[in-house]
């Protein structure tokens, strides 16, 4: 009876365990069944290979030129397994560079909005003005021209009287004060043999230090009416009123006194990198030429202190503001808060575009757009020069990308890693099924794949052993090999079957 009792026993356990190992296996259908039908499709795609061979060897064996078409690919006729002429593979773009490994690689989850290239606030546009009045005699720039900092670009006859006024005044003063440096030099003498009394002397040297400091006062006057230390050093050097200015393309990265230059009665351009800026650190931190936007003056005309002579532009780095969306505001703060780049997709003529990567973000606008109810955000933009030509001796330089044009920034709000990533191309859908195309031998085999995330550029697959690293799959014309493996497997009749060029 106890033995009895105990083999009950045994069955009831056995079959418990069974149930829980078919209990366990229907939980993972959704990893083995894959992998066993990729098993079964490559097994069944080796056997049938196998066979037509064998087929062929007694084929030979029996007639030796039979099999020896060479229009047609006999052996790869499965319905997982397509071969391709090399016309074939160049007509769906699959170059060599098109084939590649697999490879598992971080994928960053992203956003797609809407963006635009402007100018960099307050470093793009440099607008050139006059300290003072004049008369323009030469412009030594056209519209349009590309101009290297330092460059000649304005001369102008001064007229503003307080400055000629103050010029005279400094010019009286140092006379003046050259006559009582001789006069106590010449009394010196005298009050050393007793000729003169002290007190003479003494009164002297008295006024000597009166119109020193009115010197030093009227030193600081032309100081304030736009002179520099170099250039008022120059008047009471040569003695002579300046009379005409020079303006000089300004610097972008830096500020020198020298920009703007005063000239005595002739005048001689100053080379640029001698004397108007003569700080050597200061020329390499920008070399890319200005572009002199707008010319607002002509020659003869006659202008204010203060009044716009031209703007220049620097266009060798830009912004992208980008227009995020109240619900993706948070996203764009984390992406901002990891350092994250971003992605700046530009359209191109036909179905093209092109995508810059690495762009770096700048910074967050602290203010919603109460009326598109967006988020500005910038990114910088590094440009470069697509064409630089002389024509009369004039300088023309274009730019690859401009303030006004537009364009999609793909921004990353999430990342994910080891994944299998591949371009939207290398996948085919067909219902609920996606496949991809690996390379094996001369033909590609079709493979059922796991996509747990697309987007309109990159397919994430699942790595549940579908693919593996390693593995050689085709990056685009993954639609048309799907359509072509139908047309074989169950098609209409080619028109131009059988014809073997």
């Amino acid at each position: 009876m106890n033995t009895r009792n105990s083999k009950t026993a045994q069955r009831g356990a056995w079959i418990i365990i069974l149930v829980l190992i078919a209990g366990f296996g229907w939980g993972m259908r959704s990893r083995w069944i894959p992998l066993a039908r990729t098993w079964v499709d490559r097994s069944v795609a080796a056997f049938r290979s196998s066979e037509g061979a064998d087929n062929h060897a007694h084929e030979a064996e029996a007639d030796p030129h039979a099999g020896h078409d060479h229009g047609s690919h006999a052996g790869h006729n499965d319905a997982t397994a397509l071969e391709l002429s090399e016309q074939g593979r160049r007509n769906i773009g699959l170059t060599p560079e098109m084939l590649q490994t697999v490879q598992l690689e971080s994928f960053q989850k992203s956003i797609t909005v809407p963006a635009v290239v402007v100018e960099r606030p307050g470093r793009t546009r440099v607008q050139v003005a006059t300290p003072m009045t004049g008369v323009i005699t030469h412009v030594h720039a056209l519209e349009g021209e590309a101009v290297e900092l330092g460059t000649l670009l304005f001369q102008i006859r001064l007229t503003h009287e307080d400055l000629v006024q103050a010029q005279t005044d400094f010019l009286r003063t140092l006379g003046e004060l050259d006559v009582e440096e001789r006069e106590i030099k010449r009394l010196a003498g005298l009050t050393e043999s007793g000729a003169v009394a002290g007190k003479l002397l003494l009164d002297r040297e008295y006024a000597r230090d009166k119109l020193a400091a009115v010197l030093r006062a009227q030193r600081e006057a032309l100081r304030l009416h736009g002179l520099s230390e170099n250039q008022v050093e120059q008047i009471s050097t040569d003695r002579r009123l300046l009379r005409e200015l020079q303006v000089f393309a300004p610097s972008i990265d830096g500020h020198d006194e020298d920009e703007m230059k005063l000239t005595g009665d002739s005048l001689q351009p100053v080379a640029f990198f001698e004397e108007a800026f003569a700080d050597h650190e200061l020329r390499k931190v920008h070399t890319a030429p200005l572009i002199l936007q707008e010319l607002t003056v002509h020659k003869g005309q006659s202008v204010n202190a203060g009044e716009t002579l031209c703007v220049l532009k620097d266009y060798e780095e830009l912004f992208i503001e980008g227009k995020a969306f109240e619900q993706d505001i948070q996203q764009l703060r984390r992406a901002s808060e990891q350092g994250w780049t971003v992605e700046a997709i530009f359209d191109q003529p036909g179905a093209r575009s092109e995508t810059v990567k690495g762009l770096e973000m700048a910074y967050l606008a602290n203010q919603v757009d109460t009326e598109t109810r967006t988020l500005p955000f910038y990114v910088h933009l590094p440009n470069e020069v697509t064409k630089d030509r002389r024509a009369e001796g004039n300088r023309y330089v274009e730019w690859k990308y401009l303030p006004g044009q537009r364009l999609q920034l793909r921004v990353p709000v999430e990342e994910w890693t080891d994944q299998i990533v591949l371009p939207v191309d290398a996948v085919s859908r067909e219902g609920a099924e996606y496949y991809v195309f690996q390379e094996n031998g001369k033909h590609f085999d079709r493979v059922p794949v796991h996509v747990k995330y697309h987007d309109q550029h990159a397919v994430v697959i699942a790595n549940d052993g579908s693919l593996f690293p390693g593995d050689v799959v085709a990056m685009r014309g993954a639609h048309q090999m799907q359509m072509a493996l139908k047309n074989k497997s169950g098609g209409g009749v080619d028109p131009h079957a059988g014809h073997n060029h």
